[in-house]
């Protein structure tokens, strides 16, 4: 059992350790974030630069996992971590750099893409996925790459439109990687195991300083980083689709109802505004407490559902129901404002 504590209290104690300190190197070198938009819920000043202290304690436990004594059951897996890592590092640099200028979407998404393909290039690909009805779907190479490429990109914008509220983002995040590594331990999976554990560790560290009133942000960069981290970790060892859809199904959902309401009334879909479900709840009375308490215990239950459901079938119900139950509350929150 201490194979398991050793990376997440590295992640948890460093990132408990260095937010304060990067807290105040963002107020020296000017990397704050003013309110001055609509969608902005903050009223005062706040460091935008948490990323660092999320990315480094997770780098850091990662690295302690390669040297810690469990079976690795897959022979590509150093391989595919080697990815995880660049392809972290690369994504975490675009936010910094974002963090500091405020780079345009097309810039954002080229270096993504850049990330998301070196993922793949280093084996972290979705060649096959349950099939609902029995046995497995196989993708052909070109049509794993285009799908992976597709929900890398979709996992990192996911978790950067999500961080609208003090702990939204972590808090998530938090449970998604709880659930991913339940899900690889109950398959044996312990090496792959402790990657989530890593990222739940450093989480975990880093919301006492991000949970309403914030004192730090995660900034682009730790959006980003744990987008990519958690769309990468629901590949390697085995792609755990329908755990990671049940637990981010809201978060998914609320981006593509964005996206499509954005182009319906002629604007950009990358132009931020209040239009997400946490805005909208938020303008209703609730408090950014309770609606990320909302949030975590819905995106616990679903994820939880995923672990419960044997039947393949079950969690294709499951997804469809969450989705015409979150569809429905888009709706009706969409005419009442």
């Amino acid at each position: 059992m201490i194979i398991f504590l050793l990376p997440f209290a590295v992640a948890f104690l460093g990132a408990l350790l260095l937010t304060p300190l990067v807290g105040r190197l963002a107020q020296r070198f000017g990397f704050v974030d003013v309110p001055r938009e609509p969608k902005h819920v903050h009223r005062v000043p706040v460091p935008r630069l948490g990323g660092v202290a999320l990315f480094v304690p997770f780098v850091a436990a990662v690295g302690l996992t390669l040297f810690l004594p469990v079976e690795r059951k897959d022979p590509l897996e150093l391989h595919r971590i080697t990815g995880l890592l660049i392809g972290s590092t690369v994504v975490f640099g675009l936010g910094v750099w974002d963090d500091r200028r405020e780079l345009g979407p097309r810039v954002q998404l080229a270096v993504q893409f850049v990330a998301a393909a070196i993922a793949v290039y280093c084996g972290i690909t979705i060649a096959e996925i349950a099939n609902p009805f029995g046995g497995v779907a196989a993708f052909t190479a070109p049509v794993a790459v285009a799908f992976t490429l597709f929900w890398l990109l979709g996992m990192m914008n996911t978790v950067n439109w999500l961080d609208g509220l003090d702990g939204l983002a972590g808090g998530v995040t938090l449970i998604a990687s709880v659930l991913l590594f339940v899900h690889s331990y109950s398959l044996g999976q312990y090496s792959v195991s402790l990657l989530p554990l890593a990222l739940a560790g450093c989480v975990l560290g880093f919301l006492p300083f991000n949970f309403s009133p914030a004192r730090v942000f995660m900034g682009t960069s730790g959006a980003l980083f744990l987008g990519f981290a958690l769309g990468s970790m629901a590949i390697i060892g085995g792609a755990k689709m329908a755990t990671a859809l049940l637990v981010m199904g809201i978060p998914i959902l609320d981006v593509a109802w964005q996206i499509i309401n954005r182009l319906r009334l002629g604007r950009s879909p990358f132009l931020g505004d209040r239009g997400h479900l946490h805005h909208r709840l938020l303008d209703l009375g609730f408090s950014q407490r309770r609606v990320v308490l909302i949030y975590c215990l819905l995106c616990a239950a679903f994820g939880a559902l995923a672990l419960i459901l044997g039947s393949g079938m079950h969690k294709l119900l499951a997804l469809l129901g969450m989705g015409v139950a979150a569809i429905a509350v888009l709706v009706v929150l969409a005419r009442r404002s």
